[in-house]
């Protein structure tokens, strides 16, 4: 049995990505603010469930991957004593609940500003890596494209922590490019609105990211 991962999240993103960690011999569980609506999935992924704090208290690696307007809240419920030293999946994005302008899906956040930062100053003992968020939930477990495995970027302040997840990465079939400390997420997460906008245009969702070098 590989390490234990606490998922925070009961949407789509937070089941496939805890069906990828199932697959690839992590110990998961699930975790939401009631935790009960997850028993069907959980029985069928043969993953265990509980509360945010139940969830982090059980993983070595936490994944957060809420709405992004709830993860500020979602890491609070999960205890800050519960995140210290661990490592931090940041799978969010900034997504406003206003509608998307002619395509592009608005942002509560500024050029300058990033999520990451936010949840990062929160939780300043806790590793907090960038990744999963530049993709839809379809492809982000062990993708099959013509041009090989796309590319994920990632970025956090602890080195170990991301040398980790690219190694996570390249189990669910992605090549992991790390762009830097938790700043260069402000360039990171807006491929979300990037990737988002031939979906919005022209209902195409079937695409990713791969960074081309010499």
């Amino acid at each position: 049995m590989g390490k234990r991962v606490g998922m925070l999240g009961s949407g789509q993103v937070a089941q496939v990505l805890a069906g990828g960690f199932k697959k690839h011999g992590f110990d998961v569980k699930i975790g939401s603010r009631e935790p009960a609506k997850l028993a069907e999935f959980a029985k069928g992924a043969g993953v265990g469930t509980g509360t945010f704090a139940e969830v982090a208290a059980h993983g070595e690696i936490v994944v957060v991957a809420v709405k992004g307007g709830a993860s500020l809240s979602a890491l609070q419920q999960a205890g800050a004593a519960n995140l210290e030293g661990k490592i931090v999946i940041d799978a969010t994005n900034p997504i406003a609940d206003e509608p998307p302008q002619n395509g592009v899906v608005r942002f509560f956040t500024g050029p300058n500003d990033s999520l990451l930062e936010r949840l990062q100053a929160a939780f300043p003992k806790a590793r907090l890596v960038k990744a999963f968020n530049s993709v839809g939930s379809a492809f982000m477990v062990n993708p099959t494209f013509p041009g090989g495995p796309p590319t994920m970027f990632i970025c956090g302040n602890d080195a170990a922590a991301k040398a980790e997840v690219s190694t996570i990465l390249q189990q669910f079939g992605w090549g992991a490019e790390d762009m830097g400390m938790v700043e260069s997420a402000r360039a990171i997460e807006p491929l979300c609105q990037l990737w988002c906008v031939p979906g919005m245009l022209r209902n195409q969702w079937t695409h990713a990211f791969k960074l081309l070098k010499l």
